[in-house]
């Protein structure tokens, strides 16, 4: 039978913006409340955190730096993406993105109503915190999605789909502006005009977080210091400092430090590697097993946190680690994503890339990420006051402490303003 040519691709936008500076929260992103499907528990996220954090230190062990030493990647936007291509997933393809995915043994169903667990308790709106999730998917109006695909992505995910003409430059206009007002402008553009004539879809997912450091950093107390560098060189930033009761611990390889956001819904984790030199011996042993343990061994305690501001866009194409991680099959034409559209198309995942953003300074922290997945038919002294001197690359985290999922993770090793 004769085949039609085809791209699928879907796009993860996953923002997090936390910062005292006033902004409105697009209408798009705003996830009701009590929108879980009736077949959704509460609790029902527990079964996806693991895996979904998993997936984000063994990423962050295999990803390679940029050229200025910088790793930043969202595990919960990949996870995401992913998720909703699962749902088009058969045979040794959907077992492959299985173990991909760290959750073997978790069928599509669970899986979709484990993400709309925790996406309707990633949703926060307070004083302090604003975080709200959106997904939509923009449909090739020459095909069309089978029914359980585009049900499930509506009810689990909350997509909202509409039909596109591929050859219309509008159409990649709509989706760039659906993206950045999603996004607060941080993701400006995902697509290109015109888009590509074998497209068939675009997935997207969207988180925007904006919240304030519970305790910021006074602006007066910022200083230029002398940033250690993994060349050995030296650079200036400016230095934040604050002093407070902090959650802390250290250990022979490491100083860690959760700065809280808000009401403590939400927290940053930072990790200093004592020696510039032991960065790579503490990234080998930053996996989740040893997270976990040292999570538990944080205690309240007075200290001084000096961190450098730092803004940083950072892109990675996931391909080979995924293969890596045993998802081979999805990129050649062996793939089976026979449960997407109804015609009789074969397709497969050319790429994965993901693309972030993050700036912290005194007021809070802002951070983006979107992943992109297309698919083609061609082959593609502990008890004493501390001191954190953050001088020299060091790990962050952000992390939602009421679902313990960790939504981004990355090193820092050249703090750019």
């Amino acid at each position: 039978m004769w085949k039609k040519r085809v791209i699928f691709v879907a796009i993860a936008a996953l923002l997090i913006f936390l910062t005292a500076c006033g902004s409105e929260n697009p209408e798009n992103v705003k996830h009701p409340e009590n929108s879980m499907p009736s077949d959704v528990k509460e609790d029902d996220y527990k079964e996806i955190i693991t895996p979904n954090n998993e997936l984000g230190f063994k990423l962050f062990q295999q990803v390679k730096p940029d050229d200025e030493g910088n790793v930043f990647i969202s595990p919960t936007s990949l996870f995401m993406a992913l998720g909703m291509v699962y749902n088009g997933a058969g045979g040794e393809t959907k077992e492959e993105m299985a173990r991909t995915l760290q959750m073997e043994g978790i069928d599509a169903n669970h899986l979709n109503k484990a993400s709309a667990s925790l996406m309707n308790l990633l949703q926060k709106d307070s004083e302090f915190i604003e975080l709200a999730i959106a997904n939509s998917i923009w449909l090739n109006e020459e095909f069309h999605f089978q029914q359980d695909f585009a049900k499930n992505n509506q009810d689990y995910f909350g997509a909202k789909i509409e039909e596109i003409d591929v050859h219309d430059a509008a159409s990649a206009t709509r989706i760039n502006e659906w993206v950045e007002d999603a996004t607060n402008g941080k993701i400006e553009k995902m697509v290109d005009a015109p888009l590509n004539s074998k497209l068939v879809t675009y997935l997207l997912n969207a988180i925007y977080f904006k919240g304030d450091w519970t305790y910021p950093f006074q602006e007066k107390a910022t200083e230029p210091r002398d940033f250690h560098m993994k060349d050995g060189n030296t650079k200036e930033v400016s230095m934040m400092t604050l002093t407070e009761d902090l959650r802390y611990m250290e250990n022979d390889l490491f100083q860690a430090v959760e700065l809280p956001y808000g009401e403590e819904t939400m927290k940053m984790q930072v990790y200093l590697p004592k020696e510039a030199a032991d960065r790579e011996a503490f990234r080998k042993e930053l996996t989740i097993e040893n997270w976990k343990s040292w999570d538990k061994e944080f205690e309240v305690e007075k200290g001084t946190v000096n961190l450098p501001k730092f803004k940083l866009n950072y892109e990675i194409l996931l391909n080979e680690v995924l293969q890596q991680f045993g998802m081979k099959s999805a990129f050649d034409e062996e793939a089976t994503f026979t449960k997407i559209i109804e015609e009789d198309v074969p397709v497969w995942i050319s790429s994965v890339k993901q693309k972030t953003f993050i700036e912290v300074h005194e007021k809070g922290t802002e951070a983006a990420a979107a992943t992109g997945v297309e698919m083609v038919k061609e082959s593609a002294p502990l008890n004493e006051p501390f001191l954190i001197e953050v001088d020299h690359p060091f790990v962050v985290m952000i992390i939602d402490d009421e679902t313990d999922a960790v939504l981004f993770i990355g090193e820092i090793a050249n703090p750019e303003e």
